[in-house]
């Protein structure tokens, strides 16, 4: 029987036809393209069974697919680790050439590496390009051609080597030479998974006009809520940026994903080690119950139980409380920062490898460019400067003026006078 000649395209965070780098190369292809997604079992088979990111990427892949099935198109998906899924598709398909964006997560580049090398045994090459970042990788170096590990710089950098040209968007789209298929998209069930009461919220760019005043106070919910549109790629990082160049502020936490996402890339070790070394001997308390406490939203701390409850209950939290709450974990409760990274991980919508770490380490004291390890926030202090109506916090905690919300577990003078101790003594002992 003989195959039919194809182009792949593999779909991976970037869950969108328009201004999709390596889509539009594929379609101009001479051969018909055939969209791929894989649920790669060595990440799914770890989650939760309602994780309500699955259920996120599910309702994009079903809308992705229903637009190809208006043109008698469809998407090829499937439940494997992805060496074998291609090994099927090559045994299938007389397989031309493979483009994807490129992803530059550890995990996703050792996985690239082992599709390549199996896909170069076929004689199939296989291309990434760039799409989730204006610069990627070796793009912002310093004079030295060594990677930046201070932001403000960077930025610097950033800024002076950025130009409108960066913003060109590609003309990929959903109906451009794709193969005549009738591919099924598994359900949910199918994946082993359960829908999830947690919904992602549609990304408002209008509510940038705004950001640089509104963008510390929790309660008015005026954020842009792009970040989780940003991780699965349903809008490019191109539009984004042209929406925000007139708006610094936001224009700057864009160009700290880039930041940490280069930081990743040069230094793999950050993933479960501090960045600066001389705080590996800090003696973490850990305490379990004291960790439970604050997963729960039990602190007796307002904002930071506010926050914790708003993470459980939607999968989102503001970012000044993301601070709050990260830094009174580690210094306040004096828990290692990876067990708090642990379990964003599993709960945020917008879970970010590169951008999760790096906020953890910053907050801890332990990352590039981080917070002084003897600033410890007062979480009273921030409720009168963000909060000063506890309108965030009472949306939160209902219970607030009642016996039943806990007393504070620590008091902050004694937890502030501890954490400079222990950081000092560990800091001493390198």
């Amino acid at each position: 029987m003989i195959k039919e000649k194809v182009t792949l395209f593999w779909f991976r965070r970037d869950l969108r036809f328009e201004d999709n780098h390596a889509l539009w190369k594929a379609q101009q292809s001479e051969y018909p393209v055939l969209p791929v997604f894989i649920f790669d079992t060595n990440i799914i088979e770890e989650l939760d069974e309602a994780d309500s990111r699955v259920t996120f990427i599910h309702n994009l892949l079903t809308q992705l697919s229903n637009s190809l099935k208006s043109h008698s198109k469809s998407l090829y998906c499937k439940v494997e680790d992805p060496i074998k899924v291609w090994e099927e598709i090559v045994n299938t398909f007389d397989v031309q050439t493979v483009f994807a964006n490129e992803d530059y997560e550890p995990y996703a580049i050792t996985r690239d590496k082992n599709v390549k090398q199996l896909l170069a045994k076929h004689d199939v090459n296989f291309t990434l390009l760039k799409d989730q970042v204006i610069f990627e990788k070796n793009e912002v170096l310093k004079a030295d051609n060594t990677p930046y590990t201070v932001y403000t710089p960077y930025k610097n950098k950033w800024l002076e080597n950025f130009n409108t040209k960066h913003l060109n968007s590609y003309a990929s789209n959903s109906e451009t030479n794709f193969l005549d298929s009738d591919f099924k998209l598994p359900s949910l069930s199918e994946l082993g998974f359960k829908r999830s009461s947690i919904t992602v919220k549609d990304y408002d760019l209008e509510s940038l006009e705004d950001y640089k005043k509104v963008r510390d106070f929790p309660a008015l919910d005026q954020t842009s809520h792009l970040s989780p549109h940003l991780r699965f790629g349903t809008i490019s990082i191109r539009k984004v940026i042209k929406k925000t160049l007139k708006h610094q502020a936001f224009l700057n936490e864009l160009i700290w994903r880039e930041f940490f996402m280069q930081i990743l890339f040069h230094f793999p070790k950050v993933v479960d080690s501090n960045f600066k070394s001389k705080y590996d001997n800090i003696k973490w308390r850990n305490n379990t119950e004291e960790f439970e406490k604050w997963k729960k939203g039990q602190t007796g701390y307002p904002m930071v139980d506010a926050g914790m409850r708003e993470l459980n209950a939607t999968g989102y939290m503001h970012n000044r409380v993301r601070m709050i709450v990260a830094g009174f974990l580690c210094k306040h409760l004096l828990i290692d920062w990876k067990w708090g990274e642990a379990y964003f991980a599993e709960k945020l919508l917008d879970y970010e490898l590169s951008s999760n770490n790096g906020n953890w380490q910053w907050a801890a004291g332990t990352g590039c460019d981080a917070a002084p390890y003897f600033r410890v926030f007062n979480p009273t202090t921030q409720i009168k400067k963000f909060d000063p109506k506890l309108t965030y916090i009472n949306s939160w905690i209902p219970e607030l003026n009642s016996l039943e919300y806990p007393t504070p577990m620590v008091e902050h003078k004694d937890a502030r006078e501890r954490a400079i101790e222990t950081y000092k003594v560990g800091l001493n002992n390198t």
